[in-house]
């Protein structure tokens, strides 16, 4: 009887899928926090709506003005050059050079994370909880952008753009919008060629904006208040690390399956 083995990225993809899975469930039984819901009831409408439409603009600002000043803040061509380098190391080795891939990638999003976490407190001891929405949604495109780089896509397109929002705005979705939105994710993976137009970017723009306010609207609040401030500072690392999870395996999914159409 002949035994195949497994090639190094069959198993790098197979504990992509494991990773799928537990993203899948973790969003499946999300719940509220008692304190989240009581605050909720504390808000006046009026603020609630303004809350979500100040998110909305700044989604719009820094995905249709801030991409520029974004890219100036990290070395693109470098990435790219080292991205070639390690692809070509894979090519020619195995599970070693895709795990030092993976960990380049995973590595891009360190220092973005210190940073938020910085900026984050900073402002909420000072009670300014808006300006922190556009320079939090900065410091994380800035990590999702070194992230595609690492694994070798580009992410000028503004397909790529839309690609990044459905990311962005699954991974803090919960139960059958989480599967609604991987499923939109994954149809935009196999198939990579496809027209944007501009007004199903805007769509999406306003749609991941909606999204990010619901999960974080009431810290935003929170952090608009000089007493409590640091609460909503302190939350930025947390929804950093949750999207750029996300986002990781997700781009490391499409690398890897990439190799495995060329091997």
């Amino acid at each position: 009887m002949h035994i195949r083995y497994m090639t190094p990225v069959e198993k790098a993809l197979a504990a992509v899928k494991k990773q799928e899975l537990q993203m899948a469930r973790a969003a499946q039984r999300k719940k509220s926090h008692d304190w989240k819901v009581a605050l909720k009831e504390k808000i006046p409408q009026r603020v609630y709506v303004g809350l979500q439409n100040a998110f909305c603009k700044a989604f719009s600002i820094v995905f249709k003005q801030g991409k520029g000043v974004i890219e100036k803040t990290y070395h693109k061509e470098e990435l790219q050059a080292v991205h070639k380098v390690r692809d070509r190391a894979v090519q020619e080795g195995g599970r070693k050079e895709l795990r030092q891939l993976e960990r380049r990638a995973k590595s891009a999003g360190s220092m973005n994370m210190a940073a938020t976490t910085v900026e984050g407190m900073a402002l909420g001891v000072l009670g300014i909880g808006m300006p922190d929405i556009v320079l939090f949604l900065g410091t994380l495109l800035r990590g999702i952008y070194e992230t595609a780089l690492s694994y070798g896509f580009d992410h000028d397109s503004q397909q790529e753009q839309l690609l990044i929002l459905k990311m962005m705005c699954t991974a803090l979705s919960t139960g059958e919008n989480w599967s609604a939105g991987d499923a939109e994710v994954e149809q935009m993976l196999e198939y990579e060629s496809v027209e944007v137009t501009e007004a199903e970017f805007d769509r999406q723009i306003k749609r991941t904006a909606q999204v990010f306010a619901m999960d974080m609207l009431l810290l935003k609040f929170v952090q608009g208040l000089p007493v409590v401030g640091i609460v909503g500072g302190a939350a930025n690392p947390v929804y950093y690390r949750k999207v750029m999870r996300y986002v990781e395996v997700k781009y490391r999914k499409r690398y890897l399956c990439r190799q495995r159409g060329t091997g």
